[in-house]
């Protein structure tokens, strides 16, 4: 068997209002609970699994590859939300979409201030 990531562990300030948030933007099934952890998982069975850590959250990045209609319909979730959403991973090119390797990405931000990323390409081309 070749390495595979399984899952990672997301802290969240509240951990129920962040599962909801994943899922309901992503537009993934709601989330199951494995011990203390909601779980998120992902199409390709990767899981998120969200832990309580109350207000000490460290913000981290978490990239999301998508198909193109995929990527329409969270952007439209995104902007439905009201939710600001930028083309860079600094947040300096609010309301706009990359281009990079011939795909689209944008960046956003959950409650915690993890940096959110959907791709359509990954990093160096198809």
């Amino acid at each position: 068997m070749s390495v595979q990531l399984n899952h990672t562990i997301v802290q969240a300030r509240d951990r129920e209002e962040t599962a909801a948030f994943l899922t309901g933007v992503l537009g993934l099934e709601t989330a199951t609970v494995f011990g203390p952890f909601r779980v998120v998982t992902l199409g390709n069975g990767v899981s998120l699994d969200v832990v309580q850590a109350g207000e000490a959250v460290t913000p981290q990045h978490y990239a999301f590859l998508v198909s193109d209609e995929e990527f329409d319909q969270i952007r439209d979730r995104i902007k439905s939300r009201g939710l600001t959403y930028w083309a860079d991973p600094h947040h300096h090119e609010p309301g706009r979409i990359n281009t990079h390797d011939g795909g689209r990405g944008l960046y956003w931000s959950d409650p915690n201030g993890h940096n959110l990323e959907i791709i359509t390409v990954p990093y160096g081309g198809a």
